[in-house]
């Protein structure tokens, strides 16, 4: 072996073990430092395992609009009716999505078709407001009563993906429809005499106070996402007839729809008063839970909607709105946390004359665990040194969410979590109450402040 070999190897030697060392020390300052593997763990899957499982795999190139159905491999499969809260939902997604990341640019042009498929075909033309239901061709039907019903909760979410489009866009086309269905929705919807808004419309707009079918005319899951919309509207148009809707909404719902436990009512009569069941049998009761239970979910939900409608506002240092945001998850991972796998059960109740919670439902739905993780990572920056230890139950919610939620072979988030329903591994990853918008937010979120707590 000769001089220029010996040296040779003897370089090739220096140079591997300092790559060595190098990447040793990498990757032990990566274990040191479990926001680093979160985020990157999270940057992966919703790169990935989401977005990229989802777009353009669901645009509708043939009738517009996005498609609706597709099994747990994501084969299209059904009949892919499109409701305006799934394709609102996609427009919202992809506008966000879009802006976040440089490298998802072109899911702007996807919003756009989304965009255009709202203005299109699912704007009523002739008495204004947003349709409900179209098929595939974008023919309106009617609901199972064979009625054409509009509702709020539905042009709350046109608003939401309206506003964020034109966030993205500048396209003033969007904002002006989205300021025509809030303008139509004060017309029809709004309660000028108790506040709030009526859930339910016939076609024409006229609503229907005293609720629909055997639902009540207000709940609480229609007004925080009114809340919601109101609040992305609001940074595009900052209107003085919207700011005071926006605000009212937050008084509501902090204040009357959210109890003193920290939970919120469901449903109501015309003037707030809550639905329940408490003082019927129990046959009566069970038939009727889907009306007045505790949804933990839903709860901490709203806490971030009122601290991000309360910020948008521009009183985030509202100690009112904080203490009861901050009740509202505290609730929840007191009586709702699966204490042995982690995640939030689905549904409690408070019996008569009890004041412990009994699960009545212990299931543990999708879009409930993505909004309790971006809720807590953002209660772990809010109360860093609070006894309920947010960013350790965030590290157990996304270990959960990566055993049992997220399909690692074929990609999307399953339905329910596996341990409680392991039937939804082959259940559907697409329908029309499932869409992208639960998931793509909160890893958004707390992707971005992850990001943040790294500086």
């Amino acid at each position: 072996m000769n001089i220029g070999t010996i040296n040779s190897i003897k370089v090739i030697f220096t140079i591997t073990v300092l790559t060595f060392t190098s990447c040793s020390k990498e990757k032990k300052e990566m274990l040191s430092d479990p926001k680093k593997v979160l985020l990157e763990e999270l940057e992966h899957s919703f790169n990935k395992e989401l977005i990229d499982i989802w777009y353009p795999r669901v645009l509708d190139t043939t009738h517009g609009g996005f498609l609706s159905d597709f099994d747990h491999r994501w084969e299209p499969k059904g009949n892919h009716d499109k409701m305006i809260v799934t394709q609102a939902r996609h427009v919202w997604t992809c506008a966000k999505v879009a802006a976040f990341s440089a490298e998802k640019a072109v899911l702007k042009s996807h919003a756009s078709h989304g965009f255009k498929f709202l203005k299109e075909s699912m704007w009523d033309p002739e008495h204004g407001g947003f349709y409900n239901l179209l098929d595939r061709q974008g023919n309106v039907k009617p609901d199972g009563q064979g009625n054409i019903i509009k509702n709020a909760y539905g042009n709350a979410f046109a608003i939401y993906g309206l506003a964020a489009y034109y966030g993205l866009s500048g396209e003033q086309e969007a904002l002006e429809l989205a300021k025509q269905t809030f303008h139509w929705l004060e017309e029809h919807s709004y309660d000028s005499l108790h506040g709030g808004y009526f859930q339910f419309m016939q076609r024409d707009g006229t609503p229907l106070v005293s609720g629909y079918g055997n639902a009540p005319p207000k709940d609480q899951n229609s007004t925080i996402h009114l809340l919601e919309a109101f609040t992305e509207l609001y940074h595009a148009w900052p209107d003085d007839t919207l700011r005071e809707r926006l605000s009212g909404l937050l008084v509501l719902i902090r204040d009357t729809i959210t109890t003193d436990k920290g939970y919120m009512n469901l449903f109501f009569n015309r003037d707030w008063t809550p639905v329940s069941y408490r003082d019927s049998t129990a046959e009566i009761r069970a038939a009727n839970y889907q009306f007045d239970h505790v949804s933990f979910g839903h709860d901490v939900e709203t806490a971030f909607l009122l601290l991000e409608a309360s910020e948008a506002l521009e009183i985030e240092n509202n100690a009112e709105t904080l203490q009861k945001a901050k009740a509202m998850v505290d609730h929840a991972l007191q009586n709702g946390w699966d204490t042995a796998s982690g995640g939030l059960y689905d549904q409690g109740y408070y019996f008569k004359e009890e004041e412990k919670i009994t699960i009545i439902k212990d299931t543990k739905v999708w879009w409930s665990q993505a909004e309790t993780l971006n809720t807590l990572l953002m209660m772990a920056d809010l109360f860093p040194d609070d006894e309920a230890r947010y960013f350790e139950k965030f590290k157990i919610l996304w270990d959960y969410t990566k055993t049992y939620l997220i399909d690692h072979e074929h990609g999307g988030w399953y339905w329910g979590g596996l341990d409680k329903e392991p039937e939804w591994k082959t259940g559907p990853k697409a329908q029309i109450w499932k869409v992208n918008y639960h998931t793509a937010r909160s890893m958004m979120h707390c992707i971005e402040r992850l990001k943040i707590n790294d500086q």
